[in-house]
């Protein structure tokens, strides 16, 4: 039957994979594999492919035969070469798996969340007779290494039993073998699921392929064995999956299938002359207000475009968004909002997040046997997505620190135990903090407020500050919708329990559910999002590239006459401009960065700049306020302050009077609660203490 088996695959081969053979025996050893599809096998054999589904195991066995001993042109003989099935026609979701599925051949799709080093396995051990000498081999197979109770006789040995048996390492077959867990992708998971995964075995030539957050499509035959404990077997079996084929998903959001119908209503949205309009208004329309935020959101959710630069360097597309402002203005319930809404994302509170949990960590368990093991965090699983990071202020230093790099360069570098690794983080970050003092104060910087260094604020493209400041208007009508949006939730509770409305409720009801639905269908929106990202890569039109230079040096110029002028913005700023630009563009399903897309993301920068890099008390714009956590007025006042203690020790000596200080200072023209500001900050940063009550003194 097997012979036969194998027969039919030389046939098969010849047929449908003549080419591919020849091609595969021109690179080998360099490569092993030969990548059959399951569907051109079932239109050969459909009995066949049935029987490679259930019983895969002696299919794939003289599958592997046939071509190890095919006649082939050039010469060349395919010894150690794999067949491997791919394409299979249904995928399994990890949680689905049941017991009927043990021993088949099953297609699994998942994010790598842990990968293990590539070392070798045994699968052939040699081993070497005590008494007589004779060396004779063993096959292993399962998770238990197998040794002999005696010498074969048939095989020319003595047949004589021994406690322990010689292994010979020298003379065994080993392979290349790693093993990665696999984990439900988050974009799948609804309603608080925990994700399941699945442990993975691979061998030979796709052993080493795949890092944490990578995302992969495994084929391989599903297997169990029996728990063991020190108090015996137990009755339940752990499953695990062996390997037998590897595919990486390449494009972006393969996971979210577009129908030729979806596309025409994507193509019929795209020609509403207020689709950019209709794009807002569909983000958390149950939140009142916020449309320049929501309009930030949209622009994240198509992001610009990641460049790769001749000269190796990447330049990266995604769009940071930082959230500031007092408790109780809904910032989580937008971060929450727009999670479930892109195509891919995931969320996580920095409270509760360590550095290992958002980038990566190499750890030490049992799921590596106590070798090192690469566990992927927040940041790497959400790669090509929006990770959000709620209440990320709460976080500790340590763990904040490891966001600069994922943030600028968008990969996660760990160097630990010998292990030096770079995984890809390339998400979009948005992030929300409260102040400290529980309220947001104008006249502090942003970096002093929200316990953030101003080296990590400056990687945000877009600060918003959501402060709630009293407003007799705004406040009425936020207060309207809040309360008709509660009255809607509670007639649809009545009506989920009794089944019907009162006649009076039923239209006030289906108006506030039509004021509160999304101008454009969630399952749309997600599909326009990962078909515009797929598919739509804008380029600037001349007129855009002007404005947006015209913009840029327009604001520098303020430095050019004044060589004391504060420095207003940066390149950085000019880089998330050409960003946003791009996204606005994709989100029109336009292939140019148009002018008029310019002139709006321009726009987009400029309420974010006034918001939060103003100097508050000149007025001007100081990109010091944010990324140096002063400005330079204050730094200009501290020195001249610095220079007014110099003087004054001359004449008291190193305990300078403070009201001597303060009024030396007003002649100078300072206002005295200016002063007093700086002379606490100065004793802050531990350039001044106090040895007592009204007498300031340098530490030196």
């Amino acid at each position: 039957m097997q012979d036969l088996v194998t027969e039919k695959w030389e046939d098969f081969l010849k047929r449908y994979y003549w080419h591919e053979t020849i091609d595969l025996s021109n690179s080998y050893p360099e490569r092993r594999s030969l990548l059959v599809k399951f569907a051109d096998l079932d239109i050969y054999d459909p009995a066949m492919a049935e029987m490679l589904l259930d019983d895969p195991d002696v299919i794939i066995e003289s599958a592997t035969r046939a071509l190890r001993e095919m006649d082939i042109p050039t010469g060349v003989t395919l010894d150690e070469a794999n067949l491997r099935i791919v394409k299979l026609p249904m995928k399994v979701a990890i949680r689905d798996i049941r017991s009927n599925d043990i021993g088949k051949l099953v297609s699994i799709e998942g994010l790598v969340s842990k990968a293990t080093e590539v070392r070798p396995r045994i699968v052939e051990a040699a081993f070497e007779c005590p008494f007589c000498h004779h060396i004779f081999s063993l096959l292993q197979a399962g998770t238990q290494f197998k040794e002999p109770y005696e010498c074969p006789q048939e095989d020319g040995g003595c047949g004589r039993k021994a406690q322990r048996f010689i292994l010979r390492a020298d003379k065994s077959r080993f392979v290349n073998a790693q093993k990665v867990r696999l984990q439900e992708s988050p974009e799948e998971l609804r309603g608080g699921e925990l994700p399941q995964a699945l442990d993975v075995d691979l061998e030979d030539d796709i052993a080493g392929e795949v890092a944490p957050g990578d995302r992969i499509i495994v084929t391989g035959i599903l297997r169990s064995y029996q728990r063991v404990t020190q108090y015996g077997k137990k009755l339940f079996f752990d499953i695990y999956l062996d390997g037998t084929a590897l595919e990486l998903k390449e494009e972006e959001f393969e996971e979210i299938v577009i129908t030729e119908d979806d596309e025409q209503r994507i193509m019929a949205l795209k020609e509403q002359p207020d689709v950019y309009e209709r794009l807002i208004r569909s983000i958390a329309p149950s939140i009142y207000g916020y449309e320049e935020i929501k309009e930030a959101m949209v622009l994240q959710l198509f992001s610009g475009i990641a460049k790769q630069l001749p000269d190796e360097t990447r330049v990266r597309g995604d769009i940071h968004v930082l959230l500031v402002g007092d408790p109780g203005v809904a910032k989580s319930q937008l971060l929450t909002y727009l999670v479930n809404l892109a195509p891919r994302g995931l969320y996580t509170g920095g409270k509760s997040s360590s550095s290992a949990g958002l980038t990566a960590a190499a750890v030490r368990d049992e799921f590596g046997d106590g070798r090192w093991t690469l566990e992927a965090g927040a940041l790497v699983l959400a790669d090509k997505g929006i990770a959000a990071v709620d209440e990320i202020d709460k976080m500790k230093k340590e763990d904040r620190d490891a966001l600069h790099e994922a943030m600028e360069q968008q990969t996660v570098s760990i160097a630990k135990a010998g292990i030096m690794a770079r995984l890809n983080s390339r998400c979009a970050l948005l992030a929300a903090a409260n102040p400290i003092g529980g309220r947001f104060n104008t006249y502090e910087p942003i970096s002093k407020q929200i316990n953030m260094p101003p080296t990590l604020l400056s990687r945000f493209d877009l600060i918003y500050t959501m402060i709630d400041r009293p407003n007799e208007e705004r406040d009425t009508r936020t207060a309207e919708h809040i309360i008709e949006t509660h009255y809607a939730g509670e007639l649809l509770a009545r009506y989920e329990h009794r089944g019907k409305f009162e006649e009076e409720s039923r239209e006030r009801f289906r108006e506030q559910v039509e004021a509160m639905k999304p101008v454009i269908p969630e399952d749309l929106l997600r599909k326009y999002v990962a078909w515009s990202k797929r598919n739509i890569f804008p380029v600037m039109s001349e007129t855009a590239k002007q404005k947006f230079m015209e913009f840029y040096i327009g604001l520098r110029r303020q430095g050019y006459e004044d060589v004391e002028a504060p420095v207003p913005i940066t390149a950085r700023q000019l880089e998330a401009l050409i960003r946003l630009g791009e996204a606005r563009a994709r989100a029109r399903l336009s292939d140019t960065v148009t002018s008029e897309d310019a002139a709006q993301v321009i726009k987009v920068v400029t309420t974010c700049l006034k918001q939060v890099f103003v100097d508050p008390e000149t007025g001007k714009l100081d990109v010091d306020w944010v990324a140096a956590g002063t400005t330079k007025t204050r730094r200009d006042r501290a020195r001249s302050i610095k220079e007014l203690i110099k003087e004054l020790e001359k004449e008291y000596g190193e305990d300078v009077p403070l009201d001597e200080l303060l009024n030396l200072a007003e002649e100078e023209g300072m206002e005295r609660d200016k002063v007093e500001e700086i002379i606490e900050a100065m004793k802050r940063d531990g350039i001044l203490y106090s040895p007592e009550s009204g007498v300031i003194k340098f530490v030196r």
